[in-house]
């Protein structure tokens, strides 16, 4: 509101003989047409957003006025009234329109001026729009013809009796134009397409004439076939050029050159698709340069083509590669439960190391959370450490040993051998030594169809708590969490993912999203322990190298319903449920790695992650310094059921460069235990009581839409909150008498706080 205020004094810097624009109207066009006319405004004449402005003022305004030496390039110039441009505005409004089948409308600018400010308001006339009556087509090529109406015809948007729009012709000359280049037609080019339009037989209808041209020397045209395929690999440094010299790969048709002698041809070839004696495929063209980009491996990718003879090209790769080596590093400042810490990672990446595009990625993380409660200085308030390093091998293909069939097409396989440790501490309380190893596939099915498998899974975990804390949780009665966390296990296993229209989540577009999850572990070992007879310890777990396995298996399903509304509206639902059950060897434990947790910016955003159930769980029953130990370990489970509802809309079209949108949400569920658990009382699930269960919340959170990624800050506020029982759940009705309650709360639970609302921060959407 300060920076409105401000910016709308910055007319009394504009001399007396001009007037800054402040605001722009468009009347008489319909909400569909009227975002798309509004980009036809000149920019000059655009109002200022309200903070570039004002810096602009700042740096550029002396003595009253603008300067006119010595201007600082900051902020934004101010927009002033130019009469030229406001009438340039409203014919090319008008020339929109009649894009859009209003051949009659007419746009009169209106211009307001009051104290050095301007208003300009487009008034519209669009009068009655023109209908298609007649659609006629003249092909004179019998073959193109052909493929006109079997490729083109069926799915085309000019038809009669419908509103003249220009997009539809051009939509259609683009359908026939990739229709005949997908088929061989190697020079056919968009001008050979030309459309008559005649609106004087009747009144407001209008008569199209489609025309596809054959070639300028009249002749049909002519479908090529690929000859012969050449691949150079070109040094990105003259200095580091080796010498080489094409030679021939009789086994795939290529004359193969490298000139930094560090790529095998077959590992890139497999992503080649314009391949010898096929037919000139444009899609086939499109399909390699996507690919080969994925690859990231070459910075610099060109496919040419050169005609051989009549009705033969010879094609010629020439890919330029990215630096082998690079080093990334990174960091952050991070808020936790009122405490505050950094993190810092490097990644180190290696493309191509074994000539075949493959990338060794090496990553090294350190974290460190404070917690300003403790006592002493400043390494005293430490509450925890992390520091995480992993390797990961990314080949891009599928290495399995049998022979598989392409599965580039839709998008490029992987293959990931990754290996990981994690060394965490917490402060007097908790230590955790994690290792895990994997084989990891992922694969295309179609455009919108992707498959992860992981057969091999292999974990190995040393969790141990302090002495002295274990023992102040067996005095009070929480053997079953010191035993839980206390321990050490081996874990063998496989995953599997399968994701439905992923590509599609930030298109504006009708669509549902599913993802289905499977994470089993144990069944081998488990088979085997049978067979050999493992020992087991005093628990009766059996045991692996001294080690006890675990066996589990874990499912989840993610669905959402995505409605668009037109321009900037959208709806979002979401249900995300899951289920975890321990078995076997550890049929009564289930690891605080797989358990699942509620709150959190993806999830119930009114409570902070790991703050929200299991069940009606009150953490009121715990000892002062309990509630402060466990914080963020008590809160786990072994279900989830969760549900969300968004609704997304614009809210500026410029806002600092970007796009601002808002959303308002609504967000409700919980996590349950599968058994009693003397850890979380009333946290088991019952069918008869878990709906009583469900927390609420609600919120507004902004978007700010850089293009290339989103800022998201969301605000959350507890509505029914299942921690209490009865009518106390609805937590809402405290809100403005908010002290009393939050003090009440205190006094019974801390040194947790009670907060209705909660601020998340973060990058992407939630969903």
């Amino acid at each position: 509101m300060c920076l409105f205020f401000i910016s709308c004094r910055s007319a009394k810097y504009v001399d007396d003989q001009q007037a800054l624009v402040t605001k722009i109207e468009l009347d008489g066009i319909s909400p569909e047409l009227k975002e798309s006319a509004s980009a036809y405004i000149s920019n000059e004449i655009r109002p200022n957003s309200p903070l570039n402005l004002t810096i602009y003022n700042l740096f550029n305004t002396k003595d009253g006025a603008y300067k006119t030496t010595n201007l600082r390039s900051v902020g934004e110039a101010p927009r002033l009234l130019d009469s030229a441009l406001v009438d340039l505005s409203a014919t090319q409004i008008q020339a929109y329109l009649k894009t859009k089948g209003y051949f009659e409308a007419e746009v009169t600018p209106q211009i307001q001026v009051r104290r050095k400010k301007a208003r300009i308001n487009f008034v519209t006339d669009l009068k009655t729009p023109y209908i298609l009556r007649n659609v006629s087509y003249d092909i004179e090529d019998p073959a193109v013809r052909n493929i006109y109406e079997q490729q083109v015809l069926p799915t085309t948007q000019v038809k009669s009796s419908q509103k003249y729009d220009a997009t539809n012709l051009y939509l259609e000359r683009e359908n026939v134009y990739n229709a005949l280049r997908n088929r061989g037609y190697y020079q056919y080019v968009r001008q050979f397409m030309t459309v008559a339009v005649d609106t004087n037989q009747l009144d407001h209808q209008a008569d199209l004439a489609l025309q596809i041209q054959n070639r300028e020397d009249s002749s049909a045209h002519r479908v090529y076939t690929i000859d012969s395929v050449y691949v150079k690999i070109v040094s990105p440094n003259e200095e580091l050029k080796k010498p080489s010299s094409a030679q021939l790969d009789s086994a795939r048709s290529i004359v193969y050159e490298d000139e930094t002698q560090k790529f095998r041809l077959r590992s890139i070839s497999r992503y080649m698709f314009v391949r010898s004696d096929d037919l000139y495929n444009q899609r086939d063209e499109n399909l390699s340069y996507d690919r080969l980009y994925e690859m990231n491996t070459f910075r610099s990718i060109k496919i040419s083509y050169t005609p051989v003879d009549s009705n033969k090209l010879n094609v010629q790769y020439e890919l330029t590669p990215r630096s082998v080596m690079s080093n990334q590093i990174e960091g952050e400042f991070t808020f936790s439960s009122g405490m505050s810490g950094f993190n810092i990672g490097d990644t180190y990446s290696h493309r191509n190391i074994f000539g075949g595009a493959e990338l060794l990625e090496v990553k090294m993380r350190y974290g460190v959370l404070f917690d300003p409660r403790l006592p002493g200085n400043l390494s005293q308030k430490i509450f925890n450490n992390d520091f995480q390093v992993g390797v990961n091998l990314v080949v891009p293909r599928l290495m399995v040993p049998f022979g598989v069939r392409s599965v580039g097409r839709y998008g490029l396989p992987r293959t990931t051998f990754s290996s990981s440790l994690q060394i965490f501490d917490q402060d007097n309380t908790y230590s955790n030594r994690y290792l895990i190893n994997s084989l990891n596939y992922f694969w295309y099915q179609s455009e919108n169809i992707t498959h992860s498998y992981t057969p091999i899974l292999l974990e190995y975990r040393l969790g141990r708590l302090n002495p002295t804390f274990a023992q102040n949780l067996i005095d009070e009665g929480y053997l079953l969490y010191v035993e839980s966390n206390n321990r050490e296990y081996f874990g063998l296993g496989s995953q599997y993912a399968y994701t439905l229209n992923a590509p599609k989540l930030l298109k504006k577009e009708d669509f549902n999203y599913l993802r289905l999850g499977v994470d089993v572990s144990g069944n081998i070992l488990g088979l085997l322990s049978s067979t050999f007879d493992f020992k087991k310890n005093e628990a009766g777990e059996r045991l692996l190298f001294n080690v006890p396995y675990l066996q589990y298996i874990k499912g989840e399903v993610d669905y959402r319903w995505y409605k668009h509304f037109g321009g900037n509206k959208q709806l979002v639902l979401r249900f995300n449920t899951g289920v975890a059950v321990p078995y076997g060897n550890n049929s009564s434990l289930l690891i605080f790695e797989k358990s699942f947790f509620a709150g959190g910016m993806n999830g119930i955003r009114a409570w902070q992650a790991r703050t929200l159930g299991p069940g009606g769980y009150n953490r009121e029953g715990l000892s002062e310094s309990l509630r402060l130990n466990l914080r963020n370990l008590d809160q786990l489970g072994e279900v989830k059921i969760e549900g969300n509802a968004e609704y997304r809309f614009r809210l500026l079209n410029n806002f600092l460069g970007a796009k601002l949108n808002g959303a308002t949400f609504v967000d409700m569920g919980n996590i349950w235990r599968l058994r009693p658990n003397e850890l979380n009382p009333d946290g088991e699930f019952k069918a008869d009581r878990f709906l009583s269960q469900i927390a609420i919340g609600t919120g507004f959170g902004l978007r700010i839409d850089m293009d290339y990624f989103v800022i998201r800050l969301d605000a959350g506020l507890k509505v029914k909150d299942p921690q209490f029982t009865g009518s106390d759940q609805w937590v809402i009705r405290h809100l403005f008498n908010s002290k009393s309650f939050r003090d009440d709360y205190y006094l019974t639970h801390k040194p947790d706080r009670y907060n209705f609302f909660q601020y998340n921060f973060g990058v992407g959407l939630p969903f």
